[in-house]
């Protein structure tokens, strides 16, 4: 439900740069702020003492995979195609996983609230295969959580073999056979599944919870399956998910297979628009760049992820002159060992220094935050305005104790949000006017006993796991044979240091 809550005393920026913070209150009506600055009282309604602490929009992190909460620190860097691999999520007995489903969604929205961050976009993948249940588990951590939560489905539909250039020529008859028997689920199957995510958790929490599609990458599904999602976007005005050239493979791959770059496969099938999520667009040329712009799409940068993985950088100044807005996202906790959105910003504000040596052209504070803020909140689609602390927008707060070494001495708030602040300042986080983190204890799910749960079943899931590398070690050969080949191929981009 929604909740009325009166913030007082916090400190308020102002636009732009400033070592100055005015004092105010904030009240939120039915989840929304009513007002700013000096409130008077309401009688009724509930008071939260700010303090004096820093009041900001709650942090939206625009892209994450949740079935990877449970294996942070399982991996070494390892390029994407080799960790594909092995990051199938641990395994539970027969009866369990409903459960599993839940207490990693759980532990990675504990991990979130605290740290401020209000709303996630979670584009999950189910092992072997996505069932209402394993939805509903999602979702009701999320409703339990209290925090905003937008779901999507990343099931591919294609057979291994041919999401990859060059596999299909280096594997066994045998490799190929089990590939081919590997469980896939028709269209039909997967729509259904949309159907359920759709009719019964789109809008559920009082609008806490939505749904999204995904198609996990274009080239990991079929066009018919790729259209009946695009399809059931529209219907619904859903925002649509989709992995695109996140390394320099998927752009041999494009070459190879489709003749062009993937970013122009979805633009001439049609399904390229304002809906979509472009995560990572790393491998990206010029041409791609102004389709991306043109069809009005979100990009979702993963900075700490692309580095984990060798990826590259980003063309972070290309996509910003060419007016393409940019999302920021801890992506999967296999590959950030993290959900921290501070360490993103922070990433996203340096590494693109590298790519050019004008320093003018490198990102600006007030940029990162542009893309914490306002671009978190395009990517989510949400009715109620996201990332801003103004009349009319959604009561997500959060507050931050200013008398911490990120804000002493208060030289510049933006510099200092962006390269000083780590979430460890985060003290209160309000969500639709609730209050679900108080002075850095949250308030909705037990974690002490889901921490315990999770310890319970840590040695059957590392069995698991274990079980797990060792059949992903023996593809790894012919993967590194095709990475090293496609790696290999001069492109006409670069995309690991240069111009960006």
């Amino acid at each position: 439900m929604t909740h009325d809550l009166l913030i007082r005393n916090a400190r308020l920026p102002a636009a732009g740069r400033s070592r100055h913070l005015s004092a105010g209150d904030i009240l939120i009506r039915n989840g929304t702020i009513a007002a700013i600055g000096t409130v008077p009282d309401a009688p009724g309604v509930p008071v939260l003492e700010a303090g004096g602490k820093l009041a900001l929009p709650g942090l939206v992190n625009a892209h994450v995979h949740s079935p990877g909460n449970l294996m942070r620190g399982c991996l070494d860097s390892l390029p994407l195609e080799i960790f594909m691999l092995y990051e199938v999520p641990p395994l539970a007995e027969a009866g369990q996983a409903s459960r599993l489903a839940y207490l990693r969604t759980a532990l990675g929205a504990i991990e979130m609230l605290k740290l401020g961050i209000t709303t996630v976009l979670d584009d999950a993948f189910f092992v072997p295969t996505v069932s209402p249940d394993g939805i509903d588990a999602v979702m009701d951590a999320y409703r339990e959580s209290g925090m905003r939560a937008t779901l999507a489905l990343d099931q591919p539909n294609i057979v291994e073999y041919e999401k990859q250039p060059f596999l299909a020529d280096l594997i066994s008859p045998e490799t190929r056979a089990a590939m081919d028997a590997a469980p896939r689920q028709s269209v039909d199957e997967l729509m259904d599944c949309y159907a359920h995510l759709v009719g019964k958790w789109h809008g559920a929490a009082d609008g806490r919870l939505a749904a999204a599609v995904s198609c996990s990458a274009p080239h990991r599904v079929t066009r018919d399956y790729f259209r009946r999602l695009s399809e059931l976007s529209r219907a619904r005005d859903l925002p649509f998910f989709v992995h695109i050239l996140e390394t320099k493979t998927q752009r041999v791959f494009g070459e190879d297979r489709l003749g062009k770059s993937l970013v122009r496969y979805v633009d001439d099938l049609g399904l390229l628009d304002a809906r979509m999520l472009v995560i990572h667009a790393i491998w990206v040329d010029d041409a791609d760049i102004a389709i991306l712009a043109k069809s009005g799409c979100t990009v979702a940068h993963n900075p700490v992820c692309n580095l984990r993985l060798g990826s590259g950088i980003m063309p972070w100044r290309r996509l910003r002159d060419a007016g393409v807005p940019i999302a920021l996202g801890t992506d999967e906790a296999t590959v950030d060992d993290t959900h921290n959105l501070w360490l993103v910003a922070k990433q996203a504000g340096l590494i693109h220094n590298l790519s050019r040596p004008d320093w003018r052209d490198w990102p600006t504070a007030s940029e990162i935050l542009e893309a914490l803020n306002a671009g978190g909140a395009r990517a989510a689609r949400r009715p109620e305005k996201l990332g801003a602390l103004e009349t009319g927008a959604a009561g997500a707060v959060i507050l931050l104790d200013l008398a911490t070494p990120a804000f002493v001495p208060l030289n510049d708030l933006d510099r200092q949000l962006v390269y000083c602040e780590t979430g460890s300042s985060v003290r209160d986080v309000v969500v639709a006017g609730r209050p679900v983190v108080r002075e850095g204890r949250l308030s909705t799910l037990d974690e002490r006993a889901i921490f315990a749960e999770i310890a319970e079943m840590a040695p059957k899931l590392a069995e698991s796991m274990a079980a797990l590398r060792a059949e992903a070690a023996k593809l790894e050969p012919a993967y590194r044979t095709m990475y090293l080949k496609a790696m290999a191929r001069d492109v006409g981009l670069d995309r690991r240091g240069g111009q960006g």
